[in-house]
């Protein structure tokens, strides 16, 4: 057993009282508070200065993956309320930008809540511009505490995506205990988002704005794309002792050979991951790619354990990583890198990638947290208690900090 998977998730945890959690975003998003954690040094100011605390070679790395409105309410013939979270899609295909286009039936894994009250197929009347679909929802097999939910309607012009949209809502994360509102339509979704997939949002985005854009911009500061379909996992609490009898979830990255050639042209100048998504992407894409240039089996799919398991893919630099990639993607006849990731960041993991991180406050004793805790050790109980101790807000809609260890 590595020293990895003793790590006690006890010696994560803080006080937050439910006050600081913030259930709503500040009226503007770029006047959210930044915390600054600059080689040891804390600065207290507010998002739209985030320029000033950046140099004019960074690049910014962005998860334009777009929130869809994966929470469905449904009520049985008796009136019983079925709530349907969809989680991720199952069949015919588990592409999302694929899963989205498909028409007349789709299969996803669902979360489903009172889920003994659905003994029946539902039907789901969706009203879409002059037009209504009925969609029948069908309760299939469970496993791990979600369903197989296949999803059938009646007009083969009409996408999933397109229905989706029109019925389902935005879902809040479970912290947030509210209904949500038209509000968070706008506010719980990036202004760069782009590609549907993601039933979370990467809320470190969420204080973007032009403004902001411009201003990283005019300094010259590069900002470059990928893409995760954040899964509920990402909320999942740990439940265990220790980290090592923690299952991680498993996401799909998407990622384009351009992108992998800025990253190739930038080896000299500081990387910042914009989000926890994007970090654990980044990094999932050097041990891709190390395992390419090591000839390791299934090197799309980055298991939970393997780069602490196998230190040969650690030692892989950089630059070979990348070339191994791009050869891939050459003999593969493509432009586009399609993979999963079921990696967990832990304190011990020394970043290849990211050489900094923009995030928000994240829940104690979470998987979030311990990612933090790569890049500033245990510095987070001084930036946490600062934190707090300054009024700042806590979690998805809270305020934003920027790590530069």
């Amino acid at each position: 057993m590595t020293e990895e998977r003793n790590i006690r998730i006890e010696d994560f945890n803080y006080d937050l009282p439910e006050e600081r959690i913030a259930f709503f975003p500040v009226a503007q998003r770029d006047q959210s508070q930044l915390l600054v954690y600059n080689k040891g040094n804390i600065t207290d100011s507010h998002f739209h200065h985030l320029a000033d605390f950046l140099d004019a070679d960074d690049m910014l790395i962005f998860n334009n993956s777009k929130v869809i409105h994966a929470r469905l309410l449904v009520h049985n013939a008796t009136g019983a309320a079925i709530e349907i979270f969809c989680l991720e899609p199952l069949y015919p295909t588990s592409d999302p930008a694929s899963a989205f286009a498909q028409t007349k039936q789709v299969t996803w894994k669902c979360m489903v809540g009172n889920a003994k009250k659905w003994k029946h197929p539902l039907d789901i009347i969706v009203p879409i511009d002059d037009k209504t679909v009925t969609v029948q929802a069908e309760k299939g097999e469970s496993t791990e505490g979600t369903f197989e939910v296949t999803f059938s309607w009646d007009d083969e012009a009409v996408s999933f995506a397109e229905w989706l949209e029109h019925y389902g809502k935005i879902p809040l994360p479970p912290y947030i205990k509210r209904a949500a509102e038209d509000s968070d339509e706008e506010r719980y979704q990036t202004v760069y988002a782009k590609h549907d997939g993601s039933v979370a949002a990467p809320t470190a985005g969420l204080h973007f704005t032009p403004a902001v854009f411009d201003s990283l911009h005019a300094k010259g500061i590069a900002t470059e794309y990928i893409t995760l379909h954040v899964g509920a996992g990402t909320f999942k609490p740990v439940s265990t002792d220790t980290i090592g009898e923690h299952y991680m979830h498993e996401e799909k990255i998407v990622i384009t050979e351009a992108f992998i050639k800025k990253l190739q042209h930038s080896l000299g100048r500081r990387r910042i991951a914009v989000g926890t998504t994007v970090a654990r992407t980044i990094e999932s894409l050097f041990i891709i790619g190390a395992k390419l240039k090591l000839g390791r089996p299934e090197p799309l799919l980055v298991e939970q354990w393997e780069i602490y398991d196998d230190p040969a893919i650690g030692e892989v630099s950089l630059e070979d990583s990348l070339n191994a990639i791009q050869d891939y993607l050459r003999a593969q006849g493509t432009d586009l890198l399609r993979a999963a990731t079921r990696l967990i960041i832990l304190p011990t993991y020394r970043p290849k990638i990211a050489q900094g991180i923009i995030t928000n406050f994240h829940q104690p004793q979470s998987t979030l947290l311990l990612l933090i805790s790569a890049f500033v050790g245990d510095e987070w109980h001084r930036i946490y208690r600062h934190a707090l101790d300054h009024n700042y807000r806590f979690l998805s809609y809270g305020d934003s900090n920027l790590y530069l260890p």
